[in-house]
Order: structure tokens, then sequence, then C-alpha cells
């Protein structure tokens, strides 16, 4: 029916397909990408088993909107990776929560702003802005366990 097959000839720049063609359209699209950390921590002023040292495999998930360039490409995946590695990841993966971030009490709903705020500050870098055409954070989704999550949109960020 539908069997694997080798395709005949790659598709070659400016021979089946000019450059003037690679950019689809010009409308805001978003990216989405999710990463995971290991990271220990309790609470302050609650009552129940949170407020004992314990741990967490959470997961993050980034919304990011922009416009496409040339070659319509809103933002490389691997280059969302990069900025979650070296300017936020740093701050979370095998680290205790509560001495690594600012002074907070360390629940999803403080930490999901916090990754909100620090890759919203990556984003507008001189250099990235330039790169990525009108690039910003449209929501970050943190999942503490496999069922329970917070989440920063831009739309609350943006007017509080």
């Amino acid at each position: 029916m539908y069997g694997f097959r080798i395709v005949d000839k790659l598709q070659k720049i400016d021979e089946d397909i000019r450059r003037d063609q690679l950019k689809y359209h010009s409308k805001r699209v978003m990216i989405s990408k999710e990463f995971t950390f290991d990271a220990a921590h309790h609470l302050h002023e609650y009552d129940g088993k949170c407020m004992n040292l314990h741990g967490h495999t959470y997961k993050v998930i980034f919304g990011i909107s922009g416009f496409p360039d040339k070659r319509g490409l809103m933002m490389d995946f691997a280059d969302l990776k990069e900025i979650w590695k070296q300017e936020i990841e740093i701050f979370l993966d095998h680290r205790y929560l509560n001495e690594t971030l600012p002074p907070m009490n360390t629940t999803a709903e403080n930490m999901v702003v916090w990754i909100y705020k620090k890759m919203k500050e990556a984003l507008q870098r001189e250099d990235r802005q330039k790169q990525y055409l009108g690039a910003r954070v449209e929501f970050v989704r943190l999942y503490e366990t496999p069922t329970s999550y917070a989440e920063a949109r831009r739309e609350w960020m943006e007017i509080d």
C-alpha cells in the first residue's frame, strides 16, 4: 500500500526551488520544546509531605513565537535548547532549589514565573532580537509531577 521508497532526486536550491520560495508566509508562528531536570527542594509554611526535603523530575515546556526568517525558520530548536542549557537549566538541574533560586518558596507557581522571566530576558538580548524576528515567550508550563503543573502565559505576565 504505502511502502518505503527512495527518492529519485533530492531537491536542490536554485534548481528545483528558488530561494524566494523558502519563506512560505509572514505569519507569527509558535514553536514548542520540552526539557526535563531533576532537583530537590522543600516548602516553607506548608503543612504536609512537601515541608520535608524531597525531589522531583520536573518537565518544562516552552512556547516561543515569532516570525519566520527568509529560510522559513522562526527559531532553530537547537538554539532554544542552547538558551535553556546555558541560561536556565544551570540553576535547576541536580540542584537544591531553595539555595540556587532567588529567595522564594520553591512552589511550582513561583518557579514557573522565574523560568518565564529568565527565558524572556534571554530572548530580549539585542543579538537575539536581530536573529529571531519578534521572538517572545507565549507560555511556560512546569510539571512537578506527570499530572500536576503550573503555567505562566504572556497575557498574564505582561499585565501584572
